[in-house]
């Protein structure tokens, strides 16, 4: 999590550097710290829709002054992702979609345009009129999506957010050549090459999974089993939000959410991981997304959520 971008964007213009990080009051974990690694991490801001006008121009300067583009993975291009006024998301069906269901959209808890949910707290069925840049495969915008309802969005657990579009998979397709991404159904393994795809920066960034942290602690949000990645992916504000892509099967296993920018303990844009006995960890420079595949059994036809469904351990209201 980040800093509002139009920050970031100066942040940037001047210093060629990552974005400075928010300040807070974190909680105090028990256990030992453990300190590694070096460098800048990732998240988003929470500016709202003013950014998209700027965000080409924007997303150019960036990659000149900071050299952050990577090689892309053959098999995955921006075809599917879509970027918000503040953050990076993807088009989405669960692996039972139907082509006539409306589409989902997916994206951060932390990305709301109403800001941040607070620890506990689960929003579900809200009306919404977000709007979404839908990319082509090489990562030129050619339409505009709208919501219509904010399906699912919490920070606690896990950082995530779920859009429903007033158009189907069929009508995108038909529309604009272009197909939903894929939730993987079944949890992402370490050592797997990835690609985190940025609609909002239109960049990739490819690495591997490292490996998971039992609890990730930020400010005052914990989150379960993230993933954690080796340090290639080193992605910055306005990369909240992309789909985490696993190389081989071309299907989403995570969403990119945050990373420690300074080697603070557990504070806001410094996380800290905490293991099964408490044992506090502080990994400068690493970044982390939250898994996806819970969410596959919490759909049922229609792209209706259905959080009593038999297997969807996501967190209830």
């Amino acid at each position: 999590m980040r800093k509002p971008l139009v920050v970031a964007l100066c942040a940037l213009a001047l210093a060629g550097a990552g974005v400075t990080p928010a300040v807070a009051t974190a909680p105090t974990p028990t256990g030992a710290d453990t300190a590694a690694g070096a460098g800048a991490g990732s998240g988003s801001a929470t500016v709202l829709d003013v950014v998209d006008v700027v965000d080409g121009v924007a997303g150019t300067a960036a990659d000149t002054l900071s050299g952050l583009t990577g090689p892309k993975a053959a098999a995955v291009n921006f075809a599917g992702t879509v970027s918000l006024s503040n953050c990076s998301g993807s088009v989405v069906r669960l692996p039972h979609s139907a082509d006539d269901d409306p589409a989902l959209v997916l994206t951060n808890g932390h990305c709301l345009e109403s800001g941040f949910p607070a620890a506990g707290e689960v929003l579900v069925d809200r009306a919404s009129s977000r709007s979404f840049g839908l990319l082509n495969p090489a990562g030129s915008r050619v339409a505009t999506l709208r919501a219509n309802r904010l399906v699912y969005a919490t920070m606690t657990d896990t950082d995530a957010a779920v859009y429903r579009l007033g158009t189907t998979y069929a009508q995108i397709r038909s529309a604009y050549g272009i197909d939903a991404l894929t939730l993987s159904a079944t949890r992402p393994a370490a050592g797997a090459a990835i690609s985190v795809v940025s609609g909002y920066w239109k960049r990739i960034y490819t690495c591997s999974v490292d490996g998971f942290a039992h609890r990730l602690k930020e400010g005052n949000w914990t989150w379960k089993d993230s993933v954690r990645y080796t340090p290639a992916c080193d992605t910055i504000g306005g990369t909240s939000g992309s789909p985490v892509v696993d190389d081989a099967t071309g299907k989403v296993v995570a969403v990119n959410n945050t990373g420690n920018e300074d080697g603070a303990r557990c504070t806001v844009n410094n996380p800290c991981e905490v293991d099964a006995n408490g044992v506090v960890t502080v990994r400068q420079g690493i970044n982390y997304a939250q898994q996806t595949y819970p969410f596959t059994a919490c759909f049922g036809t229609g792209s209706r959520l259905d959080l009593g469904a038999s297997g969807c351990t996501l967190p209830k209201p």
